[in-house]
Formats: C-alpha cells, structure tokens, sequence
C-alpha cells in the first residue's frame, strides 16, 4: 500500500526574526495544507532547512507536526545526511516521534560510489520499520542513484518502497520503472513534471509548489489518479511559468518570499541563505497574480 498518493508538500519551516523556529506559524502552514487538500506533508526536507536544524530542533519541528497533523494526512519526515550515522540517528527520531515514513537523501559531499550508496540504505532502513522513499537529486548531492542501484535496493530492502525522482531524467525514470516492473512507488521531486513522471506510473508529487498553492498541486495529480489525463496536463501546463519562477533562486529563497507575499510570512532563513533579488521578487507577483494565488 503506498504511503500516499497525490501531492504531498515539502513544508517550510518558519523561523522568527531571532532565527528560532516559530512554531505557532508552523501550525498555522500546517493547517492551511491541510484545508487546502494536500494529501501528505513531508516535514525537514530541503525545502524546510533540514541542513541548518540542529538535531533538537530537528526533533522537535518532526514531533510538532506529527501533534499538529494527528493522523489527518501521513507525515513523511526528512531523515537524510551525508553521514550513515547520522541518517541512522535521524530515522530513529522520526520513527520515535511518530512519523508514518521516511524521506532519505542521498548523502551529499562524499561522493559515495553506487555500492556505498547500497549499504548506506541497507543500514539506515535497517535501523527503522518505518517505510522509506529514496530521495534523488543530483543537482543538490552531487550523486546520482543509478535505476539499477534504485531496482536493487527496492527488490532486496523490504522497508525501501519508493523514490523521489528530482533528477529531472525522464529517459532514467522510465529505466527504473521499467527495472521494478512499475512496482516501486514514484514520486516526482519537481513541480514542472508532475504528469509527464505520473505517466510512467507516478502516483504524485512532493512539492514546493504545494506551499503556496496546495489546492491546485493536489488537482493536477487528482485528475491524472481519476483518469482525466487532459486536465491534468492542462493544469500541469498553466502550472509551468510559476514552478519556473519558484526556482529563479535556489530553494527555498523564492518560496518563502513567495509566503511573505501571500501574506503567511514564514519569517527569516537561515544562513547561508539570504533574500531574492528584487528583480526576482517581481517575477514571483508576476507569475502568482497569473496563477490565481495572489
């Protein structure tokens, strides 16, 4: 049974002018998602600078959610790290704070090779019983999991359900699928290719866009689960300008602004990161009043 299906969100984390984490506004996200038809919230990813949370505090923003959600929708949380001790530590936490998955990343920096990359993900599912999507994107960890690599851990992991394709290789996702039978769960990591990965056999996607405009995200991907795979190209297509705009910078710089325009200010991010030029600023109203969501 898959964990979700249909647009899950890649959650914010806001942050109060001293840098703490400003819970009272998380739940106020929180809320909003589900209200507005997010079918899963994916909590410390990239998206909600995992990278920059102490271990606390990535703890604690885990457990909030977990509270705050109380089995409305699942919640998937970021467990990932470039050191396998480390992702082993933070799957322990998740699965003790009562997260329904995990969402690992490939470890980034070490340049781990395809069969590190297998026993990294052997040791980490081992560690937990909750489920784990795989979590690919080169652009950020400079490492690709081969499909081949991805066939194998799906086959021999039983904990290993299913991927999140950020690599924006449609020819490589196809391989994979076609390696697993399409039995492995997909999910798309990029908002710009929702139906064309769905056509493979996705079942949704884990999304940025999802924080400012969850009800559409969740459609696009309703309308391809109910069988109209017009209308979910139509909305996948209106929806390309913005998803371009939403990655002008690196995320989550646009995103958050994207929230402050909206008026769901989710406050300041955490170094390195630093606010989009104003130029970029101009393009987000832009494409939002275009889009419907400002």
């Amino acid at each position: 049974m898959a964990i979700f299906k249909g647009a899950g969100v890649a959650i914010c984390t806001p942050f109060k002018k001293d840098g703490s984490v400003d819970y009272e506004r998380f739940t106020e996200q929180i809320e909003y998602q589900i209200a507005g038809g997010t079918d899963s919230i994916i909590v410390c990813g990239t998206t909600g600078e995992s990278a920059c949370l102490t271990h606390e505090e990535h703890t604690e923003v885990i457990k909030h959610c977990v509270d705050v959600v109380n089995k409305r929708v699942p919640v998937i949380a970021g467990a990932g790290s470039n050191c396998t001790d480390e992702a082993v530590f933070r799957s322990k936490e998740a699965e003790r704070c009562g997260a329904d998955a995990l969402l690992v990343v490939t470890p980034y920096y070490n340049k781990a090779t395809q069969k590190s990359l297998i026993e990294h993900y052997r040791i980490v599912a081992e560690s937990s019983a909750l489920p784990i999507i795989m979590y690919n994107v080169p652009s950020r960890t400079g490492l690709n999991i081969a499909p081949e690599t991805a066939a194998y851990l799906f086959e021999n992991v039983d904990t290993i359900v299913a991927i999140k394709e950020a690599s924006g290789n449609i020819s490589q996702i196809a391989k994979l699928m076609s390696l697993t039978d399409g039995r492995i769960d997909l999910y798309s990591g990029n908002d710009d290719q929702i139906t064309p990965i769905m056509s493979l056999g996705g079942l949704g996607v884990i999304s940025v866009l999802s924080n400012i405009a969850p009800g559409q995200t969740h459609d696009i991907c309703a309308s391809f689960l109910e069988g109209d795979v017009q209308k979910s190209r139509e909305l996948q297509l209106k929806a390309i300008p913005l998803c371009n705009a939403l990655f002008c910078e690196v995320n989550p710089m646009p995103v958050k602004k994207a929230l402050e325009l909206q008026g769901r200010d989710t406050g300041v991010l955490r170094r390195p990161l630093c606010e989009i030029e104003p130029e970029h600023t101009e393009l987000l109203k832009k494409e939002m009043k275009a889009y419907g969501v400002l």
